[in-house]
């Protein structure tokens, strides 16, 4: 839209004087109701980390916005309105489009066809002509080029680019809603060669790259561990392993903990296609039964992953720890493992429970672990199961001294969602963590500890995992928050301990408002990220820190591989640092930004598993607790996870005004309060799958609602169950 036809809605006067207004530059983030908010481009710029921009945002409301799509760059002209303390504004310009490609579900009709697009940032349908279907029916999901924008006169346009699935193929919802982020599956050609063609030379080269073999010196540098008893502990799904363990009890008492990392930077060299492509990818993206990969599956799956058997390279960490956990000395090099186990975490536990179950004399009723399960495994992992109860006692030893130093362990409840062969959802329940999840944690936790600590006193360029100190106001926040819960908070807001919130965490565990004040507690925290400075790591109280452990899957593990295995075999000179530390720079950067938009996509695809779930439950009843509040209502979920929102207009009783500040709403008339934490009963009334939504109303207390099918739900007080089908 031009600027003459704004003219009228910027000359505002006020005793006869106009208004000063301002043209800003920004960032435009589109609201599903039309209107959207400017981000000044100096305010992104200034940002170290992506920070709360509430203030610092401009509104723009339906009518202004000159058709701008969620993330183009704009120019807003500001409106000082009198009486009003938030900026409003009138996009004038669009300076840069961002959306340049959609992805959603195809329709066709007889003499045009459509799209809908998936998710929130671009609110339109896009027109599609006949000669642009690319053979395209209507209900497949597809991706469109936008080759024309909307204006006042006509809707955007596009044409059909790729079928990522056909209507009702498995997987391609998520493969939708991964693309509409701007996520492919699939590696671009030229860097999937090279792909192909490095594992199959290291194949035959007996894992060893090409130039290793005309360097003996290389191969002189690595460690023959292959006769050591090391072995991978991952989820029973997984298929790439990038790390190995191995324990050792020393003569003088102490442990000798082995970690034994996947070398890919053996084969993912410094400024190949097959880097640039990792680099901009960032991490891997698990979306439940998919995922999208750093790295082509040929070395995330193949030579890189330590499978049982098969010799890998690897960079090792060995750490002398002393009976109460301290670690007295380490040392850091390249290695050649060959796993003898694949070992995964719920194996590994019922081992380590049963075990302790049997030393504590428990009876067959008591136990979790039976004795035919026990003793089966204990046979057919008789070569490690030492090894294995060794390094139980060493993680328990580890996560107590963890504790001890304040190290903040949130126990929020992550979902396990559960589909069938056709990718649909037929269970959710809370994730399991159970002891050998936690061992392993412990001791990738002491191996990124070592190392980062090791390089900073080399002065080496380096990418370390950043979470700074949390923001005054927003320690403030959570007292008052906590103060409803009874809970006093000690220390002083701008420089609050991570052992008193560890305390705090502590002390609700086990109670019906854990998940919720761990929820706020998370909530209250910087986000973590990656720089090339080492600030410490306030959730882990932890001066040194990096990320070593998963180079298969995230990059600054990568990156600081290749710096390590330069300062192992010869200190860098004055320009290599040079080179090496910018390198670091820029992995830190488009990381930080990648881990970022991982982690949205993966929420995206499991609201949209949650909602698909809950379609089955319309009109039943469940208990569940209030776990977050706001003007429009108050989020309940339930004990499986799922959420869903009592908007206030349906709260028929009486009217509800929300205390954002003491989490909670407060009837009028009644006095009624509904805080978090709150225990309620609810029924399912509506699913909104596109807007991933689940609509509930509130069940009056003493009151049996009854569903749809003319009876009262048996699933009452449950978290979900089996999922009904849709009749």
């Amino acid at each position: 839209m031009s600027e003459k036809k704004y003219k009228s809605l910027v000359k505002i006067k006020k005793d006869g004087r106009l208004i000063r207004d301002e043209r800003v530059r920004g960032k435009f983030m589109l609201h599903r109701n039309g209107f959207g908010f400017v981000t000044p481009l100096s305010v992104l710029e200034n940002l170290k980390n992506p920070k709360d921009n509430i203030g610092k945002d401009i509104f723009v409301p339906a009518d202004c916005t000159a058709f701008a799509m969620n993330g183009d760059i704009v120019e807003v002209k500001i409106q000082n309105r009198p009486g009003r303390a938030r900026k409003e504004g009138v996009v004038m310009r669009i300076l840069e489009r961002a959306v340049k490609e959609v992805a959603g579900t195809f329709y066709a009709r007889a003499k045009f066809g459509f799209v809908v697009p998936e998710g929130k940032g671009v609110d339109e349908d896009i027109y599609i002509l006949p000669e642009n279907f690319g053979g395209a029916k209507t209900g497949d999901r597809v991706a469109v080029e936008i080759t024309s924008y909307p204006d006042e006169n006509r809707s955007a346009e596009g044409r059909v680019t790729e079928i990522i699935g056909r209507k009702g193929e498995k997987g391609a919802d998520i493969k939708t809603i991964a693309r509409a982020k701007g996520k492919k599956f699939d590696y671009p050609e030229e860097a999937h060669k090279e792909a192909i063609g490095i594992a199959s030379l290291a194949s035959k080269n007996g894992v060893f790259s090409a130039k290793a073999r005309k360097n003996d010196k290389w191969l002189d540098a690595r460690r023959d561990l292959r006769e050591k008893r090391i072995f991978t502990i991952d989820g029973a799904s997984s298929k790439d392993f990038d790390d190995a363990v191995s324990i050792d009890i020393l003569k003088n008492g102490n442990y000798l903990l082995g970690v034994h990392i996947a070398d890919v930077s053996e084969y993912v060299k410094e400024g190949s296609l097959l880097d640039g492509e990792a680099l901009e990818r960032g991490c891997s993206v698990y979306l439940l039964d998919q995922v999208i990969p750093m790295l082509p599956f040929e070395l995330s799956n193949g030579i890189c992953s330590l499978n049982p058997g098969e010799d890998r390279l690897t960079l090792s960490v060995d750490m002398e720890i002393e009976p109460d956990g301290t670690i007295v000395d380490h040392e850091i090099y390249e290695s050649v493992i060959r796993s003898c186990e694949r070992m995964v975490y719920d194996d590994v536990s019922d081992m380590l429970d049963g075990a302790a179950e049997r030393r504590e004399k428990k009876t067959g009723s008591e136990k979790q672990v039976d004795d035919k399960r026990f003793e089966s495994l204990k046979n057919r992992y008789e070569n490690i199961f030492d090894d294995i109860l060794t390094m139980g006692r060493l993680a328990e030893i580890l996560g107590a001294r963890r504790e001890k130093r304040g190290s903040i362990d949130f126990n929020v409840g992550e979902a396990e969602i559960i589909l069938d062969e056709n990718g649909h959802p037929t269970d959710i329940r809370p994730a399991a963590r159970r002891c050998a999840n936690r061992m392993i944690e412990e001791f990738m936790l002491a191996a990124n500890e070592t190392v980062a600590e090791h390089f900073y006193w080399q002065s080496a360029p380096f990418v370390y995992r950043i979470h700074e100190t949390p923001a005054a106001d927003k320690m403030q926040e959570l007292r008052t928050f906590l103060r409803g819960f009874g809970i006093p908070m000690k220390g002083n807001p701008e420089k609050i301990h991570p052992l008193e919130l560890a305390k705090i965490l502590k002390r609700v565990a086990g109670t019906p408002h854990e998940n919720v004040v761990g929820t706020v507690m998370l909530r209250s925290m910087q986000k973590a990220f990656y720089g090339t400075d080492c600030e410490g790591h306030f959730g882990l109280s932890l001066k040194y820190y990096c990320h070593f452990t998963s180079p298969i899957r995230r990059y600054p593990d990568l990156m600081i591989h290749r710096i390590i295995k330069e300062y192992l075999r010869q200190v860098p000179d004055e320009k290599r640092i040079a080179k090496l530390a910018k390198a670091a720079e820029r992995a830190a950067v488009y990381s930080s930004t990648a881990e970022r938009k991982a982690l949205e996509i993966e929420r995206e695809v499991e609201k949209y598993k949650k909602c698909e779930y809950m379609e089955g439950f319309v009109g039943e009843t469940f208990d569940g607790i209030v776990s977050g509040v706001n003007n429009f209502g108050m989020f309940v979920e339930f004990p499986n996870t799922v959420e869903g929102m009592v908007r206030v207009e349906s709260m028929e009783d009486d009217f509800y005004d929300c205390e954002a500040e003491k989490y909670r709403l407060v009837g009028r008339g009644t006095g009624k309060i509904y805080a978090l934490g709150q225990p309620v009963k609810v029924q399912v009334d509506y699913v909104n799958l596109e807007r991933r939504e689940i609509e509930l109303k509130l069940i009056a207390e003493g009151k049996k609602k009854v569903g749809k099918r003319g009876k009262t739900n048996g699933n009452s007080g449950k978290a979900g169950g089996k999922r009904r089908k849709k009749k």
